[in-house]
């Protein structure tokens, strides 16, 4: 699987909810796009973006239409491979506590937005994190200075991660 960028994923992801033009995809990712709230990118990029993953065979056109106030447009559609690459991203946990509030928050949109199940995603991201936090309790005692304050950042913020996954899974299957 070619590694995209999260950016490009959440473009796949948009495509993947059903055949869209980049204007559609751009308006989703458009600061004030539902998508938005969480990754943003601009409409130029949008349109780039949707040329790599043609390339790459994620994408295809289907169709074009006449725009309403500009050029034509052309509908891509995610292809099998593209879907099954999504499908695998979508079911990783993210490594790192920092990718919470972009990669996991990006998923967990993803998935909420297809009707997915986040449960396998929530589940294996917690135990990750659980994981990673056991490690990081143990090294509090060798820790000083500013090691032991961005320890004891990467403590709390592991806490509020399970804590957050376990709320998170109530509203996303309800």
């Amino acid at each position: 699987m070619n590694e995209l960028s999260p950016g490009e994923w959440a473009v796949l992801g948009a495509v993947a909810e059903g055949p869209k033009h980049g204007f559609a995809v751009a308006q989703l990712l458009a600061a004030d796009g539902e998508l938005g709230q969480v990754w943003t990118m601009p409409r130029p990029v949008v349109y780039q973006v949707i040329k790599k993953l043609a390339e790459l065979g994620y994408v295809t056109e289907r169709k074009t239409e006449p725009g309403t106030r500009g050029p034509v447009r052309t509908i891509v559609g995610v292809t099998p491979a593209g879907r099954r690459a999504l499908r695998k991203w979508l079911a990783e946990p993210v490594d790192h506590i920092r990718d919470v509030r972009s990669l996991l928050l990006l998923k967990l949109a993803l998935l909420y937005r297809s009707g997915a199940d986040p449960s396998a995603l929530v589940t294996a991201q917690t135990e990750r994190v659980k994981t990673q936090l056991q490690g990081l309790t143990r090294n509090r005692r060798s820790a000083a200075g500013f090691e032991r304050a961005l320890l004891e950042w990467r403590i709390a913020s592991s806490r509020a991660t399970v804590d957050f996954l376990s709320s998170a899974s109530q509203h996303l299957t309800s």
